[in-house]
């Protein structure tokens, strides 16, 4: 493209017009000299605008022609086209699962993020899943060493014993407001304590072991596994407007579990381990709860809750269990265990709780110290109550209606104290006291009792005295998971025998849980 020089046009133009408008006397006046000057810078002036004329003429050509290389319509369309092959990629990209290096980084980074949400909705599908799933484990180790076990005697010696507890609670799908969950739990360990000691109550009721393998066999039972189901009523009523809950449990249990409970004594891992402040005597050391040699049986319980004046309430319930050979699951329905209660829930000493319960039992297929079997019935009374800050009462009484048993009239009181008065309060102490009467057909009898045939007198004693049992107990907070407890028991007319001597037991429990 051609272009004029309109800069050199103005300079001469400028150049003439100086000459031809300046003054005449002006002229005259210049010498020769000065006027040369004034033509040499003029002509310097003129040549920087050529060059500089020069220079916009060589980038307005280069930008001619770029222009025609590329127009601006043109690049547009490019750039158009390259996105949408670049949509293409991505898109074809993404109808695949697995990564390539050949795909773009953008589709890379797309399925990076698709995995990571899918990774976190499997993991919170996971959780939901275990939402109200309770699970634990407890490990409980006992060393005991009695003092005042006759020489020759079975207990005459130290005894150490372990036992292990684990279970899992998994809630089922509920069926309308109506709640289900099952619950199984293990038992395994070895050691038998101290239990072969002659009284009515045993020194040691944390100890396990399967009796029918080797001692130094350790062996897991399915102790319980039982499915339940809570009903809100009325029937089809609205749950959250609900008072009153109707539970049905049925499977292999521990009848404990929901019969003679008690705040301050009912664990021996943790609390009292003598089998008279555990359980009701009559019912636990007496064997009136009619279980298999391992605590448990098959059964069935339903409970009627009514929580209308809640935080205070009141439950019924009927259980009926296996027992003698129906805890075995044969002969269960001819004459099995049935068990009554009536429990209430009150608010007393400036608001503390107080639980207080009174059941009735029939056993169908008790065995009577005569070793014959026979039908029991009896009723129990099983109530904990608050006090203060950190003194929880207790009391049991299990009194005999009908059965040849060794003892038939039990009564058994104590208390836990927390830590929080010496400033240790995961700490307690505890303290019980019990009372066994020997009936009087046991008494009358036990002199010359030869239950087995053998010709030799099961007892050799007349058992006209009560047997009368003490504990205490520490328990000392190691941390959150590990306890240690010292404890002291003592044993006065072990068996009902009047002419033995008290029997002391000095142990230390060890209680692991997780």
């Amino acid at each position: 493209m051609h272009r004029e020089r309109p800069l050199l046009a103005r300079g001469a133009l400028a150049l003439v017009a100086c000459v031809l408008l300046a003054p005449v006397p002006a002229l005259a006046d210049a010498t020769t000299e000065q006027l040369k000057r004034m033509l040499e810078r003029l002509e310097r002036r003129v040549a920087d605008l050529e060059k500089r004329d020069a220079a916009l003429e060589r980038r307005n050509a280069e930008l001619e022609q770029q222009l025609a290389k590329n127009p601006p319509e043109r690049g547009l369309e490019g750039r158009v086209e390259s996105l949408e092959k670049r949509r293409e990629a991505v898109e074809k990209g993404l109808e695949t699962e697995t990564l390539s290096e050949n795909e773009p980084a953008l589709t890379s980074r797309l399925k990076a993020v698709e995995y990571q949400t899918l990774d976190m909705q499997k993991a919170a599908r996971t959780v939901e899943s275990l939402e109200g799933v309770k699970a634990g484990l407890s490990l409980t180790t006992m060393a005991q060493h009695p003092n005042g076990v006759p020489a020759g005697a079975p207990a005459n010696h130290s005894e150490l014993n372990y036992r292990g507890d684990a279970f899992v609670a998994l809630p089922l799908e509920s069926i309308g407001d109506t709640t289900q969950q099952l619950f199984a739990s293990f038992r395994f360990g070895q050691g038998t304590g101290l239990n072969d000691l002659d009284a009515y109550s045993k020194p040691n009721a944390s100890a396990f072991r399967v009796l029918s393998t080797k001692p130094d066999d350790s062996v897991a039972v399915l102790g319980q596994a039982w499915y339940q189901v809570s009903i809100p009523l009325p029937m089809g009523g609205f749950k959250p407007r609900s008072r009153e809950t109707l539970e049905v449990n049925f499977g292999k249990m521990d009848p404990f579990v929901f019969f003679d409970q008690n705040a301050a004594a009912n664990d021996e891992t943790r609390q009292f381990v003598n089998t008279a402040f555990v359980h009701n005597p009559l019912l636990d050391a007496g064997g009136d709860i009619g279980v298999d040699a391992n605590g448990f049986s098959p059964g069935f319980r339903v409970s009627y809750l009514n929580y209308r004046s809640d935080p205070e309430t009141w439950r019924l319930s009927l259980g009926v269990f296996g027992a003698g050979d129906g805890a075995t699951y044969s002969n269960f329905f001819s004459s099995p265990l049935l068990i009554v209660q009536a429990e209430r829930t009150v608010k007393m000493f400036e608001g503390q709780t107080g639980n207080y319960r009174a059941y009735l039992w029939r056993n169908g297929q008790a065995t009577a110290y005569t070793g014959v079997t026979q039908r029991h019935s009896g009723f129990g009374l099983s109530l904990d109550q608050r006090y203060g800050d950190a003194f929880t009462f207790y009391g049991r009484y299990g009194h005999q209606l009908s059965g040849d048993v060794r003892f038939n009239r039990a009564l058994t009181l104590g208390a836990e104290i927390g830590g929080e008065y010496w400033d240790r309060s995961a700490d307690a102490i505890g303290l019980s006291v019990g009372w066994l009467r020997s009936s009087s057909g046991f008494a009358a009898a036990s002199a010359t009792l030869d239950a087995d045939g053998d010709g030799v007198p099961d007892y050799g004693y007349a058992a006209t005295a009560n047997e009368r049992v003490a504990e205490l107990y520490y328990r000392y907070r190691v941390s959150k998971q590990f306890e240690l407890s010292p404890d002291l028991q003592l044993i006065a007319s072990p068996g009902g025998n009047p002419a033995a001597a008290t029997v002391g037991v000095l142990g230390l429990r060890a209680q692991v849980t997780y």
